[in-house]
């Protein structure tokens, strides 16, 4: 467990901050990917950009369950009182939206691959299976909603750091240093 934040209060446990960066290193380059493949003619590198974002989707989709494990046996830091009710019901929503999105869009990929005729082999080595049969229509279908859920999630990302940065900077609290605790000695050493 890490040490205490400057506030008085405890940061997350060093793997559900860990956990957490690390998923936001594989969004942004799934979302990296993902904007760049499409617009590559066929080659190679199409291919195998194509592999590294569905390998990046699956890794997200499995540190995600990781993340929710380790967050059903560890309560997370308390937040100050100070923070008004409906921002806290706000960031409870914001949250299981995230974790819905982080399931959802790997399935959703995995699902458009799999009406595409298109398997799955995770890292190269592992095939998974087809979740439906082929069908262009459903593989149309199934990639507008792979789309709409990704530009869900940049949207409900941005809110979520902008509430993080209106806490740290105009509020003053100690929201984002549960996450980020290097802020807090910071934030001490400014006073």
């Amino acid at each position: 467990m890490m040490g205490m934040a400057a506030s008085g209060r405890t940061p997350y446990t060093g793997t559900a901050i860990g956990l957490h960066w690390i998923v936001v290193a594989l969004i942004i380059t799934a979302w990296a990917l993902g904007l760049t493949m499409v617009d590559l003619p066929l080659s190679p590198q199409k291919l195998k950009a194509y592999s590294w974002h569905k390998w990046t989707g699956v890794t997200i989709f499995l540190l995600t369950l990781a993340r929710l494990a380790w967050r059903a046996a560890h309560q997370p830091p308390a937040l100050s009182g100070s923070i008004p009710a409906w921002q806290i019901r706000a960031a409870a929503v914001s949250h299981a939206l995230l974790y819905a999105l982080l399931f959802a869009i790997p399935l959703s990929g995995w699902l458009f691959s799999s009406a595409s005729g298109v398997p799955v082999v995770y890292l190269g080595l592992v095939q998974l299976p087809d979740l439906v049969g082929r069908d262009k229509a459903l593989a149309g279908l199934l990639k507008q909603v792979h789309v709409v859920l990704n530009w869900t999630l940049f949207v409900t990302a941005c809110i979520h750091v902008t509430a993080a940065l209106k806490h740290h900077l105009v509020d003053r609290d100690d929201v984002l240093t549960r996450m980020l605790p290097f802020l807090s000695q910071r934030r001490q050493g400014e006073k």
